[in-house]
């Protein structure tokens, strides 16, 4: 599962004042399921609650808790923030339109 990529891109879009434990596992919930793939909102809450704790316990982690109980965002001063904002940045890049050049034969 790629759970983790998305609640970094969660965290990354929600800014400095962060995002509650519930609103990020919702937003994970809503990506992944699907019509033939269904998935129990309970699994998913746990997995990104224990994802978060784990990866907040330290001041160099990339994720951090703010003042507010269950609320997280992503570390500024993390010197992994600059590598992870690269990997966004390389996402984003999309190709120039090609010009289409027309040499089929005309019939007049």
């Amino acid at each position: 599962m790629d759970y983790e990529r998305d609640i970094l891109n969660i965290l990354k879009e929600a800014g400095t004042e962060g995002l509650c434990v519930h609103k990020i596992a919702r937003h994970v919930f809503n990506t992944h399921n699907s019509f033939f793939g269904t998935l129990c909102f309970e699994d998913v809450y746990r997995y990104v609650k224990q994802y978060l704790y784990k990866n907040s316990k330290t001041r160099s982690s990339i994720i951090e808790k703010t003042g507010v109980r269950g609320f997280y965002r992503l570390n500024v001063t993390s010197g992994d923030r600059g590598q992870l904002m690269f990997l966004f940045e390389d996402e984003k890049e999309e190709e120039a339109p090609r010009k289409v050049e027309d040499t089929s034969l005309s019939l007049f």
